[in-house]
């Protein structure tokens, strides 16, 4: 992606705005696990596996040798880091890696953590449902799109807007799990034009896919900014808001950019979010419409 845009907006320290949205959706959230529409569902637990490559991720040095002993430790995920590694996006000595330590190498340590993270949370949260056949495909496509966008924009955190892009929507599957007739209400909410998908959910089921989503990332204790934003994400008149949370608006807005930049590389035409709030997300990030093809091409190019 080129480097070319206004600059966007950093993230400001915890402000009263930023802890007052933070502590609203925290409540709400409570609420509805205590007594409301959240009592019965079932939030998978984070992977052990998972929990501890955040520990070793963290700190002035991540502990390399616990990464790679953590990706040794699942034969399945080794498999998947050493086909990264000799595909030919990476592969470009012509000689394969054959062991863990290898790829890591080869793939670098965010690359690692990032396919790492995906491969963990895809098995944690399985999908099989017609209406979710590329759910974990386009998730994964989706933190790409976030993290590259991450990448050139100030105070947002390429690690934060990965996950936001794996977490957007993983309410759906958990949902599905738990809740007689969601599977139904996927493919209402697909056709309907009278209303929104977010609607459509609740008038189905007291209860939608952006709240059992940040309930999952609160479970899971990822950043309170996280769960805030997917709590959130279909609520694009908060951008630009003097009372929500700065991080939040920037997560946010650039989920919506995202979304486009998927859509656009694979050919499809914008969604009704985009028409109706893409000028604001852009205007909020700072970011000029005109990259937005030159983007989405090199997105398209990465994953073909």
């Amino acid at each position: 992606m080129h480097d070319a845009r206004r600059p966007a907006p950093a993230a400001p320290p915890a402000t009263t705005a930023t802890t007052a949205t933070r502590q609203k959706v925290a409540e709400e959230l409570d609420q509805a696990r205590r007594s409301g529409p959240l009592q019965h569902i079932r939030i998978p637990p984070c992977p052990e596996h998972l929990v501890r490559l955040r520990e070793a991720m963290t700190g002035a040095e991540p502990d390399l040798t616990a990464i790679a002993r953590i990706a040794g430790e699942d034969v399945a995920m080794s498999a998947t880091l050493m086909r990264n590694a000799n595909s030919p996006a990476w592969s470009t000595s012509g000689q394969p890696v054959q062991t863990v330590g290898q790829a890591l190498t080869r793939l670098g340590l965010d690359e690692t953590a990032a396919i790492m993270t995906q491969f963990l949370i895809r098995h944690a949260i399985p999908v099989d449902h017609p209406q979710l056949r590329r759910f974990w495909e386009r998730s994964t496509l989706r933190a790409q799109a976030m993290r590259a966008i991450a990448l050139r924009l100030p105070g947002l955190d390429p690690e934060l807007a990965q996950l936001y892009g794996l977490f957007s929507h993983v309410g759906q599957p958990v949902l599905l799990q738990c809740v007689r007739g969601y599977g139904a209400t996927l493919m209402e909410a697909a056709v309907r034009i009278d209303r929104s998908f977010i609607a459509t959910e609740n008038a189905n089921h007291r209860t939608d896919h952006a709240v059992v989503g940040a309930l999952v990332a609160r479970t899971w204790h990822l950043a309170p900014a996280l769960a805030t934003a997917v709590r959130l994400h279909h609520d694009y008149t908060l951008l630009g808001s003097q009372e929500t949370d700065a991080e939040v608006q920037t997560l946010v807005a650039a989920g919506l950019v995202a979304e486009h930049l998927m859509r656009q590389s694979e050919g499809l035409g914008p969604e009704a979010d985009w028409s109706r709030h893409g000028k604001a997300a852009l205007d909020w990030l700072g970011l000029d419409a005109d990259l937005l093809p030159d983007w989405a091409d090199e997105l398209s190019r990465e994953n073909a």
